[in-house]
């Protein structure tokens, strides 16, 4: 049996109002809901060790109980499920109130290792924040949820985890190309796990209404919750707190930049207090290495969220939460330190984090030029990001001393052959400075492969396999995304008999639906 310590909805105002009807919630952090139940859940996939985290056992999850109850059709004894209260920046623009619209936390688990775990369902039915949608997840959005978020955590990424995927057996309309053209798609229903849900935009919404009792309440319950190490009685309280959330946002950027993920949506509701990475929608793996590329549809005519522009709109959200967090401060300088505390750890975090894929001992002038010429050809020749730098972190041995040959003996890494071939002389050139470097009297040889097999990845969840495990399980076959998930947990091992999902992404894949860019819907 799990055990619930619902400190949330315990310790900081609800919303007077039990039911889901859409409205303006005022001078509350959350309201309850109920999950809408549906015809017929089934377990489709689940992670074994997020399953134990939580304090299931090894064949808890073979019970019909526990489908009904992640489906959205029963409760657990201690769960009281509720939809939190935001608002946030999306796109640039102060959106207002948006709050849980589609996902509702069951309850927080405390398992018997004391370690706190917020169970929330995506997908379960409308809340009072749904606005004008219906509340419900397809089973495209929840299979592409459901992998990523233990995909990164096998990265090593900091990142929200997730337990379950259950189909419903009943049928969501779509509009997945904003073309007019809705369809009727399986639905399913997605269990998220974190210790904490709590975003900036938690913050911002009651700033943005003036209601600093409720800023108040909400930051010292976070602090005291989730931040244990900060003392609550420490009139420094909010300063160290905040120079936290900045650090810790500053290391999740630089592992998306280590791993090639772009998140598509990083609107200031779309991030954690926690450095987490949250809320997976229409998020991508590099697969040519495009800086200027988004997977977000939306978001394809600007560009904001591209993958080169990560690090700076993770500071401009900070701004915002630091705009959020005004009232709380006497003096604007720990807000401004903190800020200079994120571009401080994220600068220091990023050069260690390309001398490690590089396979540099240390991070100089001349290696930092070597590492930018060497992202530029990767950009110009159109290659791919996580073969090329797994060829790297494999190679042994000299580099052939034909120009060819040497390029050839990166694999087949490369989406544009007629611009790898204008370039062959030049990427031989650069390969063998590269080596040079990385070889010099020095370095140890084996360690420094080691790290660099440690800082590369060999798979990655690309869309076109996300997209090839959906297209299989709507057909009835999970074999695919067992096998992929499987497959994802051991990233940087070679796995022999699974080089398929490691390779490129194949030429069909370029412009499918779902195996490149995708809307918001996804």
């Amino acid at each position: 049996m799990l055990t619930f310590d619902n400190r949330f909805v315990r310790e900081l105002p609800g919303d007077p109002l039990e039911s889901n009807e859409r409205r303006q919630v005022l001078g509350a952090a959350w309201s309850a809901v109920r999950p809408t139940a549906v015809a017929k859940p089934t377990l489709l996939a689940h992670a074994r060790e997020v399953a134990e985290l939580v304090g299931f056992g090894p064949s808890d999850h073979e019970s019909q109980r526990f489908a009904e109850v992640f489906g959205g059709n029963a409760l657990l004894t201690g769960m009281q499920p509720y939809a939190m209260c935001y608002g946030g920046h999306q796109f640039g623009n102060w959106a207002g109130q948006l709050g849980d619209g589609r996902a509702m936390s069951l309850g927080e688990v405390v398992n018997a290792r004391g370690e706190r775990w917020e169970l929330q369902l995506k997908g379960a039915g409308p809340t009072p924040y749904s606005r004008t949608a219906d509340g419900r997840a397809v089973l495209r959005s929840s299979i592409r949820e459901f992998l990523c978020s233990e995909a990164m955590h096998h990265l090593g990424v900091p990142t929200t985890r997730a337990l379950s995927v259950v189909t419903t057996g009943e049928p969501v309309l779509r509009d997945m190309f904003y073309d007019g053209n809705p369809q009727l798609e399986p639905g399913a229903v997605v269990c998220r796990v974190a210790p904490s849900f709590i975003r900036f935009g938690n913050f911002e919404i009651a700033t943005a209404r003036g209601d600093e009792s409720l800023l108040r309440q909400l930051a010292d319950f976070t602090i005291a919750r989730d931040f244990p190490q900060i003392d609550a009685a420490d009139p420094m309280r909010y300063a160290r707190w905040f120079h936290e959330v900045c650090t810790r946002t500053a290391t999740m950027i630089v592992h998306w930049m280590r791993v090639g993920f772009v998140h598509g949506v990083m609107n200031t509701d779309n991030m954690s207090v926690l450095g987490l990475t949250i809320d997976y929608g229409p998020y991508g793996f590099l697969d040519d290495f495009d800086p200027h590329w988004t997977p977000n549809t939306t978001d394809a005519g600007g560009r904001r969220y591209r993958y080169a522009n990560q690090p700076a709109i993770a500071q401009w959200n900070l701004e915002r939460f630091a705009d959020a967090l005004r009232p709380l401060f006497s003096d604007i300088e720990p807000l401004r330190e903190g800020l200079g505390a994120y571009v401080e750890r994220f600068n220091a975090e990023y050069r260690a984090m390309l001398a490690a894929k590089f396979g540099f001992p240390d991070f100089d002038a001349a290696h930092e030029s070597l590492a930018q010429e060497g992202l530029a050809w990767l950009n110009e020749v159109e290659g791919d990001y996580t073969l090329f730098f797994r060829a790297l972190s494999d190679w042994q041995g000299e580099i052939p001393t034909d120009d060819a040959a040497a390029v050839a003996a990166l694999g087949d890494m490369f989406y544009a052959p007629t611009k790898r071939d204008a370039q062959t002389a030049a990427v031989a050139a650069w390969l063998r400075r590269w080596q040079a470097a990385r070889f010099a009297p020095s370095v140890d040889v084996a360690a420094t492969r080691a790290a660099m097999q440690r800082a590369n990845p060999r798979f990655v969840p690309r869309n076109y396999l996300a997209q090839q495990a959906i297209d299989a399980a709507t057909a009835g076959d999970a074999s695919v995304l067992h096998a992929l998930l499987d497959t994802l947990r051991r990233p940087y091992d070679a796995q022999p008999g699974r080089e398929a999902f490691a390779a490129k992404r194949p030429d069909w894949a370029r412009h499918k639906a779902g195996c490149s860019m995708l809307s918001c819907s996804s």
